[in-house]
Parts: C-alpha cells; structure tokens; sequence
C-alpha cells in the first residue's frame, strides 16, 4: 500500500532525516562521550561496549536520516521503523534522567525530565511526516474486517 504525503509532512521528514544525519555523526566525533553517558547502567558500564554502542547506534543514526531524506516508497516502512528505533533507545533518556547525568546541556532533573517528554513526540513526529499514521490505521481496520 503506497502512503501519499503532502508538502508539509515532505519538509518535516526531510528535516528529521537531516536531524538524524546531525545526531548520527555526533555519535561518531563531537558527542561521543556525552552519548556514552546515555548508555544504561543495565545494558553495561565497560566503558570499550559503551563505546561500540554509541558507534553503533551513530551508524544506524545515519542510515535513518539518509532513508528518511531519500527513502522514495519505503518512506512509511523506514518511519514506523525510525519510530520503534525512538522507543528502544528511550531506556538511555530515562538513565540519564534516573540517574542525574550531566550531558547535552541537560543537567538539572526538570531538563532531563522535560526530554522525557520530547521522546513521544519524535516517534509521532516519524510516523506523521512519513504517512505511518494512516498506514498504521488503515492496517487495523484491514484486520479487524
């Protein structure tokens, strides 16, 4: 099923995807370490395997915004899969909320709480600009006739 977007939902995917290029390219020079402080305690505190994480989701990082920018008829796949990527990396949000860390200006509890909130609407903001809403939609219904 091919999702048409307007103008508006265009720009706005377009500037995701070049938001997502920005991020990426952080992970991987300029923010490196204010990433690694993202990383849960949970997931590891070797400081080598917080290191690859940050590399690692910095490459898939930039592949989201290239596919965001250029993903042509792919667009509603790569939004709801941008979606779920917010979802999976909100366990670092919340780390660094839980636990007090300083990093990307955020360093009073109402900063890191009030990025909490962001965090929903960058998985809307994915599926709106790229037509996932009504993909997602329409889907439900299909399933439920």
């Amino acid at each position: 099923m091919q999702i048409k977007t307007n103008t508006l939902q265009n720009i706005f995917r377009i500037f995701l995807g070049l938001a997502m290029l920005y991020i990426g390219i952080g992970h991987l020079t300029f923010r490196r370490i204010e990433f690694q402080a993202q990383v849960p305690a949970w997931l590891t505190t070797e400081e080598n395997l917080m290191d690859f994480v940050v590399l690692a989701s910095g490459i898939v990082e930039i592949i989201f915004g290239v596919l965001m920018i250029w993903g042509g008829k792919l667009k509603v796949k790569i939004g709801i899969a941008l979606a779920i990527f917010y979802i999976l990396i909100f366990p670092g949000n919340i780390n660094q909320y839980v636990n007090g860390i300083d990093a990307f200006n955020l360093n009073t509890d109402n900063k890191r709480f009030l990025r909490l909130l962001f965090q929903p609407l960058l998985v809307l903001w994915a599926l709106w600009s790229t037509g996932g809403i009504r993909f997602l939609k329409n889907y439900k219904e299909n399933l439920i006739r």
